[in-house]
């Protein structure tokens, strides 16, 4: 299965936030939008990326007052990236070695969605299950 069809069956949206926006802030988004990241973006482009541990950890380093501080000093600034025509299979290799849970798609250089490891799973999943049912189906005919 590849990223596009993820993406049709889960719809396109991604929430974004600036790199100015406080850590606080984008911890109250992440927890009402309940999303385990967000993309931080600079107008068009993509500058980063900030999850829920990023945040965490933030906090467990700096106490309170890190809930004031701009996202940009917790964010991954590398961010890896998925496009639509790569396969569930590679993208969760790539997720795993790296130790990633969020991948943002990229079409056209344009951020066309966003892809969780628990998305991937959950299709991973059905693939294998609609195999064994198929098997099933193959030995009892």
């Amino acid at each position: 299965m590849l990223v596009s069809q993820i993406l049709k069956d889960k719809g396109d949206l991604v929430f974004t936030a600036g790199p100015a926006e406080t850590v606080g802030a984008v911890a109250a988004l992440l927890h009402s939008r309940r999303v385990g990241a967000m993309i931080v973006v600079d107008g068009d482009s993509v500058v980063g990326i900030v999850s829920e541990r990023d945040v965490v950890r933030m906090v467990a380093e700096d106490g309170a007052g890190a809930l004031g501080r701009p996202i940009s000093v917790c964010m991954t600034r590398d961010v890896v990236f998925a496009s639509p025509s790569e396969t569930v299979d590679s993208l969760l290799t790539r997720m795993t070695d790296r130790r990633i849970r969020h991948l943002p798609v990229l079409r056209d250089g344009r951020l066309a969605g966003i892809v969780s490891i628990g998305d991937l799973v959950k299709h991973k999943i059905s693939e294998v299950e609609a195999e064994a049912d198929g098997l099933k189906a193959y030995i009892a005919g």
